[in-house]
């Protein structure tokens, strides 16, 4: 088992668990209250910075029902945090644009993370490829 140092803004945000043993997924919340219009870009504080272990990062992405409670996406569909993003001011944020006026309570659960290894070192040959073709982009159906 990995050990984590974390670091929280304050003392009243919920501290980082798993929940309920439903998944290895971590959720992430909000760290102040926030109120965003329609069509309007922020960064979302998640009062946590996190020193990962060598050779992992963290994959955050957003709930299952975030765009349906609160009307954002993630900007970047997933953020990678890599073991370097370390230091005690190197705090975590969710890049998201509203799709409707929504406000985003402190403590509510908006994106998630979990911890991977780095990808190990690839070679790339160049050479032609002789499998068979799948017919291309979405050539699998609609049903």
């Amino acid at each position: 088992m990995e050990t984590i140092k974390i670091q929280y803004k304050d003392s009243s945000i919920e501290r980082l668990r798993y929940i309920d043993g439903k998944s290895d997924w971590i959720d992430l919340r909000c760290a102040e209250e926030i109120s965003m219009k329609a069509g309007e870009f922020k960064l979302i504080p998640l009062g946590i910075a996190m020193k990962l272990p060598r050779g992992y990062e963290a994959h955050v992405v957003p709930r299952s029902s975030t765009y349906k409670n609160f009307g954002i996406i993630q900007t970047n569909h997933c953020g990678i945090i890599d073991e370097s993003y370390c230091g005690p001011q190197d705090w975590w944020f969710m890049p998201a644009y509203a799709l409707r006026d929504t406000t985003i309570h402190f403590n509510d659960r908006i994106c998630q993370f979990r911890i991977f290894q780095h990808q190990p070192v690839l070679n790339f040959e160049e050479e032609q490829l002789d499998g068979e073709n799948r017919g291309g982009i979405g050539s699998t159906g609609v049903k």
